[in-house]
């Protein structure tokens, strides 16, 4: 496992879902058909700093309607801790290493080596909305960047790299 879990040979099977505690919200609010997303978190191998076995622009994007709640399952399989910050939407974190926790809400989400977290997340108008701040641009559907919030690990003097990949809001009823 010290060279092929680096390399990226590995996997995650996730089984169920972690249960929102009932005083937080209603259970129709989060149903279980949210989609599900896994991202594994590495810093070492031939790969280097890499979303699920790829480095940035090879990532894949996280993808969802305006909306909707997806559920991001973080894997730090690495050697160093990766805060994952999604830009414009905050994160309601659920669970600990598959443990519920109690649901709140994180602009970034730092997971240690070995550590797992749960999240929802759900593009809506509350979120993109900025028409009540005339310095930012009205937000909706469009690309988002999702990146580790340790710079180096995302950008260089060259541009963006690495632990970076993208959160695409599709417009409402897609999907």
């Amino acid at each position: 496992a010290e060279h092929q879990v680096p390399d990226g040979l590995e996997g995650a099977f996730i089984i169920g879902d972690p249960p929102v505690p009932a005083d937080y919200a209603p259970a129709a609010q989060f149903p279980a058909a949210n989609t599900p997303y896994v991202m594994v978190l590495n810093d070492a191998g031939s790969i280097g700093l890499s979303l699920n076995g790829k480095s940035f622009p090879a990532t894949a994007p996280v993808v969802t309607p305006v909306g909707k709640w997806i559920e991001i399952d973080y894997l730090n399989e690495g050697l160093q801790i990766h805060p994952m910050h999604l830009h414009g939407i905050p994160q309601l974190v659920i669970a600990k290493d598959g443990n519920p926790v109690q649901p709140h809400f994180e602009d970034t989400i730092t997971i240690a080596p070995g550590e797992r977290w749960t999240v929802l997340v759900k593009p809506d108008a509350s979120f993109l909305d900025h028409s009540s701040k005339p310095y930012l641009p009205a937000l909706g559907a469009g690309v988002w960047a999702f990146h580790c919030h340790i710079l180096n690990h995302a950008e260089r003097n060259n541009g963006m790299f690495g632990m970076v990949t993208t959160f695409i809001v599709l417009p409402e009823g897609t999907l």
